[in-house]
């Protein structure tokens, strides 16, 4: 319950500094009316500040901004005219498949990557995956993007270097070069915890009673270690579905990351206040899923 609790309080304090940017960034009927704005006739003026009630007290103007925007009206965009919600709705499929598709690929490989240097501590597969880990965290998105498209797009022609996700050769940079990062985490949580795991008591106790090797690697050391990688994962999902503005950028990919930098160039408040809004729930919600499900995977840490 007390979870629940922050949870709504984040997205509270998030919906007052959105508002609060929005009233200190200038007249607020300029700022939704956009370039025109300052073409507005008096009867238009006037109207626009009834609708957002700059007529009434601050705390009346918050409370009818917070309730259209609990509805889902964060009004229309400055460049398009189009409502912000339609085109969150349009934009969001294609960050949702791009960042799925990366969570997996950051998941599936990472995971065990991490779990084989643990076991096999000092091999040539440690060396692999620890050099992997440390040039995913030392090598930033935008450069690996950039390396890509040059060499398999440029020079071999292997891969498209712009992406629709139309076809599955569209999705392969952008997934690698978005998982990138997400993956080198996985490698280095999920050795820490399973050399961790490995030299524990209850570990040793399962190899003396002659449990099998694969039994104590995946019953006992692996669902110990996982609370790590599992608190990893709830940030990086979302950080995946909604923080993947570079990537996107990279490969002009028409996606929500996209379209909260375009907004920005073009000073479109609505739709930037509807993009912050709702990466603001993912986050906060992703993160209230890894409260719960740390619960499950460990009995002893109790939901209050």
């Amino acid at each position: 319950m007390t979870r629940l609790i922050f949870a709504i309080v984040a997205i509270w304090g998030a919906t007052v500094i959105v508002f609060g940017l929005s009233r200190l960034a200038g007249d607020p009927r300029l700022l939704y009316a956009g370039a025109e704005g300052y073409g507005l006739t008096p009867e238009q003026y006037e109207a626009i500040g009834k609708s957002l009630a700059l007529d009434r007290s601050i705390v009346v103007q918050y409370g009818t901004w917070l309730g259209r925007a609990a509805r889902g009206d964060f009004g229309k965009s400055i460049s398009g005219r189009q409502p912000v919600l339609q085109l969150i709705g349009e934009k969001a499929p294609a960050t949702l498949k791009l960042g799925g598709l990366a969570f997996a690929f950051a998941v599936s490989l990472g995971v065990p990557l991490g779990v084989i240097s643990a076991v096999k501590r000092g091999s040539p597969w440690d060396y692999l995956a620890r050099g992997l880990a440390i040039l995913g965290q030392a090598l930033p998105s935008f450069w690996i993007g950039i390396v890509a498209i040059l060499v398999f797009a440029v020079q071999l022609h292997w891969l498209p270097s712009l992406g629709r996700g139309e076809s599955w050769r569209e999705f392969v940079l952008p997934v690698v070069t978005l998982a990138w990062l997400p993956l080198a985490g996985y490698v280095r949580l999920t050795r820490s915890a399973m050399l961790d795991t490995l030299d524990s008591e209850y570990v040793k106790l399962a190899r003396a009673k002659g449990v099998t090797y694969w039994a104590v690697i995946g019953k006992h050391a692996l669902r110990n270690a996982l609370i790590a990688p599992l608190t990893l994962s709830g940030l990086l999902l979302a950080g995946l579905l909604t923080g993947s503005v570079v990537v996107e950028t990279v490969f002009s990919w028409p996606g929500m990351g996209r379209l909260a930098l375009q907004s920005v160039y073009n000073n479109d408040f609505p739709v930037l206040s509807g993009v912050v809004l709702i990466f603001t729930a993912v986050y906060v919600a992703a993160n209230l899923t890894v409260d719960i499900l740390y619960a499950v995977l460990d009995p002893r840490i109790r939901l209050t």
